[in-house]
């Protein structure tokens, strides 16, 4: 059970102060509740902007796990930019163990979704990886 939880990745949804009008559609605390009780993750939680100061200092604590991490947040290509230092200097790769996704703009049920579908090709990507 507990290597199984090892694959499993972790979530962390980006909220942007919590005052971004991206997520007005949203309750935060339904979807990550939804995001952690009921799929494939090891955990879930709510950082309130990763990519100030603290958000990098977090960043170089967490990601010593080495596992792969799914970000709810803002745009991919804006994730990878400001997150690209803290994973490097972890030692992880940002192409293949960051899964960012955007949710902005979504309600609580889309956003649950589309974490759900991200999982669900993650773990396709594996068995194949696994199988090669």
């Amino acid at each position: 059970m507990e290597n199984e939880n090892q694959k499993q990745p972790g979530f962390i949804m980006c909220v942007c102060t919590g005052k971004c009008p991206g997520f007005a559609k949203m309750d935060i605390w339904d979807f990550i509740n939804q995001v952690r009780v009921e799929l494939p993750v090891e955990y879930g939680f709510i950082h309130p902007q990763l990519c100030e100061e603290d958000g990098d200092r977090f960043l170089a604590d967490f990601l010593k796990a080495h596992r792969k991490v799914v970000i709810g947040g803002c745009a991919p290509n804006m994730q990878k930019k400001l997150f690209r230092d803290a994973f490097a200097d972890a030692g992880l790769d940002i192409t293949k163990d960051l899964i960012p996704l955007d949710i902005r703009e979504m309600t609580t049920q889309e956003a649950v979704d589309k974490v759900e579908k991200a999982l669900e090709q993650l773990e396709e990507l594996e068995e194949l990886e696994e199988a090669e």
